[in-house]
This record gives C-alpha cells, sequence and structure tokens, in this order.
C-alpha cells in the first residue's frame, strides 16, 4: 500500500510541479506524514525530481519546443549556484531563512500583477546579467532552502517575456541541474530508502510527463492565477510552520 501511496504522490505532485511549481507542498509533507524521516523524505524529493525533471525536459527537446544551443548554459549557472547556496548553508539560521523565502514570494506575488507580461512573449533565452543573475540567485536559493524555487523561475522567465511552455522546459532543466548534486549527496550519506523513492521517482516521472502535455494547450491567460494560487499555499505553508 505504501508504493502505490508513492506513485500517486508523485503523480499529483510533479503535475503541479512541472505547470506551476511548489510540489513539495504536497510530497514532503506526504512522507512526513507516511513516517518517512526527514532526510530520507527530502532525499526521495531530490533523487525523483532528477529524474522526472530530465524527462519532461527531453519531451519538449524532442518536440523542438526549445533548444540545447538556447538553453545549455543553464545548467553550470543553477549548479553553481546551487553549490554556493550549500556551502553557506550552515551560516544562515533557519529562521533567517524563513524570512528570505516569505520576503521573495511575497514580492514575486505582487510583482505579477505589474504589467502585462504574461506568458505569450515570443523572446528567446538569452546569457545576460538579468537572466544568468536570477537564475544563479534562485539556484543559490534552491541550494539553502528550496521551497517555491520553481515558482520563482517562473515568475522569473515571465519578466524575461518568456513562452510559457518554453518556460516549463527552461525550468525543468535548472531543476535537474540543482537537484543532481543534492541527490548524489543525499545517497552518499545513506539516507535513500530505495523502494519508496523508486516508487516515488516512477509516479514523479509519469507526473512529469502529463504536466508538460497539460503545458502545451493550457491557455496563458490561466498560468499567472494559477502561479499566484500557488505562491499564496507556499507562503501559508512557510507561516504554519513557523507558527505550529
Amino acid at each position: 500500500m505504501e508504493f502505490i501511496f508513492m506513485f500517486f504522490l508523485g503523480v499529483v505532485a510533479t503535475t503541479l510541479g512541472t505547470l506551476a511549481g511548489g510540489g513539495g507542498l504536497i510530497s514532503l509533507p506526504a512522507m512526513l506524514l507516511l513516517g518517512l524521516p526527514v532526510h530520507s523524505a527530502i532525499g526521495a524529493n531530490k533523487v525523483s525530481n532528477t529524474v522526472s525533471s530530465f524527462s519532461s525536459f527531453y519531451y519538449l527537446i524532442r518536440k523542438k519546443k526549445i533548444s540545447l544551443k538556447e538553453s545549455y548554459w543553464i545548467v553550470p549557472v543553477s549548479l553553481v549556484g546551487g553549490v554556493a547556496g550549500g556551502f553557506i548553508a550552515s551560516s544562515i539560521p533557519e529562521e533567517q531563512m524563513y524570512i528570505l523565502v516569505s520576503f521573495l514570494l511575497i514580492a514575486a506575488f505582487f510583482t505579477s500583477f505589474i504589467g502585462k507580461k504574461g506568458f505569450v512573449g515570443e523572446s528567446r533565452l538569452k546569457l545576460e546579467p538579468k537572466s544568468a543573475g536570477g537564475l544563479f540567485g534562485i539556484g543559490m536559493y534552491d541550494g539553502l532552502f528550496g521551497p517555491g524555487q520553481g515558482t520563482l523561475m517562473l515568475f522569473l522567465f515571465s519578466y524575461l517575456d518568456i513562452a510559457y511552455i518554453r518556460a516549463v522546459g527552461f525550468v525543468r532543466l535548472a531543476t535537474f541541474s540543482s537537484c543532481l548534486g543534492a541527490a548524489i549527496t543525499y545517497t552518499l550519506a545513506g539516507h535513500i530508502i530505495w523502494p519508496l523513492t523508486l516508487a516515488l521517482m516512477a509516479g514523479s516521472v509519469t507526473g512529469a510527463q502529463a504536466g508538460v502535455r497539460i503545458a502545451e494547450k493550457l491557455n496563458p491567460n490561466f498560468v499567472k492565477p494559477l502561479l499566484r494560487a500557488v505562491t499564496v499555499l507556499l507562503i501559508a505553508q512557510i507561516l504554519f510552520t513557523r507558527v505550529f
């Protein structure tokens, strides 16, 4: 029964995560309720996200929605950001991390109401200070803490005037990059409960494939309301964690 639960948990969480980020809203609390140790739950998320993110990115590459020539630089930028975040994580108190992520999410929420950009642009993704700086900063945040990373990246790509389906592909590539190192770390540390993690991974790959197919058909006008809803839920989860 646990394996079936983990599979469907992966499907639901990764479908949401692919469309708007915030899949951890569902998967991490559910695994903790199931009784998994916190490091095993986080490690299962990192391992499954590594595989599922790459599968959805590969689907969009194969469908020629995005190209490696345009996006290859995301990998080192996000990876270095994640490593940098991991190195300095121990020097920042947990309380300050909660304040930082709350500020970032609230700022992203209100910024989303400013201007008319809404994932309908046709701009190409270019390696320039605002794109590289934004991805590096979010990658560092992912290495430091993590919740809301995918949602913040989608807000960034909206600001860069990138069409939604292409933004999804770039976010999945960045997620793959930032999760890979963490997945290796948790594996080497012996935190991974492999039978349950593999069940979650199978569900996550299924959810990732469902998510990109829904994203292809999703009206861009619906994306920002969905992102805002996920952002509010992320903020509520963080506040609930702090209070209780």
